[in-house]
């Protein structure tokens, strides 16, 4: 299945708001699967190809302690896609950003890597850095807080 293909599908679940999508070309097996956006922890979900599925519990008991923590005021950058989050440009390399820069329009945030493909993420709105809400590496989900500006 193609890179085009699997864009199509994405978006498709995203814009209808179904939570799970499964198609079946010959061999070729494809999975979508979107979380609430209620979700209080990034789960692993995506597009895994000819993938298992991982089952989470329902309604832990731990994960309600979770959204606890206050977030400070300010525009809050989400991600346009599911993918991994990085802070800067490789391995060693300083970070686009730290807590209390000065951004402007355009000024690069960070990267999401989305089926190997690395998507630099642009700030939409001037001003200063609040806070960077996702650890370098973890995975992330469609309109999950990355980054604030205030």
């Amino acid at each position: 299945m193609d890179l085009r293909k699997l864009k199509t599908l994405i978006e498709l679940v995203e814009s209808s708001g179904i939570a799970e999508l499964e198609i079946s070309e010959g061999e070729e097996r494809v999975r979508i699967t979107r979380s609430l956006p209620a979700s209080a922890q990034p789960a692993s979900t995506g597009v895994p190809l000819v993938a298992q599925a991982t089952s989470q519990p329902a309604g832990s008991p731990t994960g309600a302690a979770v959204p606890a923590v206050v977030e400070p005021e300010g525009h809050v950058v989400k991600s346009p896609m599911v993918g991994t989050f990085y802070r800067c440009a490789s391995p060693g390399a300083k970070p686009f950003v730290e807590v209390g820069d000065q951004v402007q329009v355009g000024d690069p945030l960070c990267i999401i890597e989305a089926m190997k493909l690395m998507n630099e993420i642009e700030a939409d709105r001037a001003g200063i850095v609040k806070a960077v809400l996702i650890e370098n590496g973890q995975p992330v989900e469609y309109g999950q807080p990355l980054i604030i500006i205030g």
